[in-house]
């Protein structure tokens, strides 16, 4: 990985932050991206200080105009785009009978259409590098989650939308990875929006005994590196999907019964 340019978005906590920093450490120029331009310099300021090279771009990837702002900046910095890490992402905790339509319309722009965005951007720079195209999902967008109707809605999208990426490159040499971390320690949870679009402010989990974002960015890097289709962590997310496949009526079961048990759950 050494000299390869890779953008990844929402980078300024979690997951994109330790992506970041991994990828720096090992020898790649990082373009590191997010609204909150505080945070993300000080985030460029911490990886300059560890000798990486690092171009922070504020930007919402919501925005059409930011995604295609993010890589020309990155194309006019450096030449070239190897990877792109589409991570930035938001969640949502309320029942779908009570909340506003502009959340789940709020969710999409963010976790789908900012992934079309960049992605079709980035694809003419990465096709010719023949690098790789990475879309961060989550085992919500494999097993619809309750509750979480726009967040699971907006992960089935990207899934869909990079899965028919991959099939019309099947003979260009690009690599395409959907990565599902699993229950990862983040902020995610705290920024999660209610029924009225609010961000909640706290977690409805032990943040401590999950997976941290380091060990998910190692073993994400690991898959890009090794130019994995698909990477599934957590014994609990593998499992899930596996007992799907042949008990999904168990599933749905087992699934409701273990978000009722969150505090503050609407079941």
């Amino acid at each position: 990985m050494k000299n390869k340019v890779v953008v990844i978005t929402g980078s300024t906590s979690g997951i994109g932050k330790a992506l970041a920093i991994c990828f720096a450490e090992h020898g790649s120029k990082v373009v590191i991206n997010g609204r909150n331009k505080p945070r993300l310099d000080q985030i460029a300021d911490q990886i300059k200080e560890s000798g990486g090279v690092v171009l922070p771009i504020t930007g919402d990837v919501s925005v059409e105009a930011d995604c295609k702002n993010l890589i020309e900046e990155t194309i006019n910095t450096f030449g070239k785009i190897d990877i792109l890490i589409n991570n930035a992402g938001i969640s949502m905790r309320t029942l779908f009978a009570e909340t506003d339509l502009d959340v789940i319309k709020k969710v999409m722009n963010i976790n789908f259409w900012g992934t079309v965005y960049c992605t079709r951007y980035a694809l003419s720079h990465i096709l010719h590098t023949r690098g790789s195209i990475v879309g961060i999902s989550s085992i919500a967008g494999k097993k619809g989650l309750p509750g979480r109707t726009g967040y699971s809605a907006s992960k089935f999208a990207m899934e869909g939308f990079l899965e028919s990426l991959r099939l019309e490159n099947y003979r260009t040499g690009i690599h395409v990875l959907v990565a599902c971390p699993g229950f990862t320690a983040s902020s995610i949870r705290e920024n999660a929006l209610d029924n009225h679009g609010n961000p909640q402010h706290e977690s409805p989990r032990d943040e401590m005994n999950m997976m941290s974002s380091e060990e998910t960015a190692l073993h994400i890097y690991n898959a890009i590196r090794s130019r994995k289709r698909d990477l599934l962590l957590t014994r609990q997310g593998k499992l899930t999907i596996f007992l799907d496949k042949f008990f999904p009526k168990l599933v749905d079961k087992l699934t409701f019964k273990h978000i009722s048990k969150e505090p503050g759950s609407p079941f």
